[in-house]
């Protein structure tokens, strides 16, 4: 079996990848990839992914300079979803934080535990 006929995509022909800091392993971002966006990870080394707003492929920091060089792949027990494990050049969240993952339930409300990257 292919790398590739491995993963088993959604109706809309995505996978969700799971962007995580190979160093500290706190997870940084959640994506979504189609066949073209593996592909090119795979080609390059560097993450991709598509956008299903803009409905296009996009490599990871192509505007902000902010890469994902990937260190290492992995594909679930399901085969429905990838983990990253990955070198982050700068911030992660479009927010300028270091990961999209900065809010925290605490008393019944979402908290702001990182504040943006100066």
């Amino acid at each position: 079996m292919s790398l590739l006929d491995a993963i088993t995509f959604n109706d809309a022909g995505l996978v969700p990848a799971i962007a995580q800091d190979a160093a500290t392993g706190r997870v940084l971002m959640m994506a979504w990839m189609n066949q073209e966006a593996f592909e090119h990870t795979l080609s390059t080394g560097f993450a991709h992914y598509y956008s299903r707003s803009r409905q296009k492929q996009w490599k990871k920091g192509e505007s902000s300079g902010h890469v994902q060089k990937v260190i290492e792949m992995y594909l679930d027990c399901d085969g429905d979803t990838l983990l990253l494990k990955i070198e982050q050049t700068g911030p992660a969240c479009h927010t300028n934080r270091e990961s999209c993952f900065y809010k925290q339930h605490m008393d019944g409300e979402w908290t702001t535990i990182e504040e943006p990257m100066t």
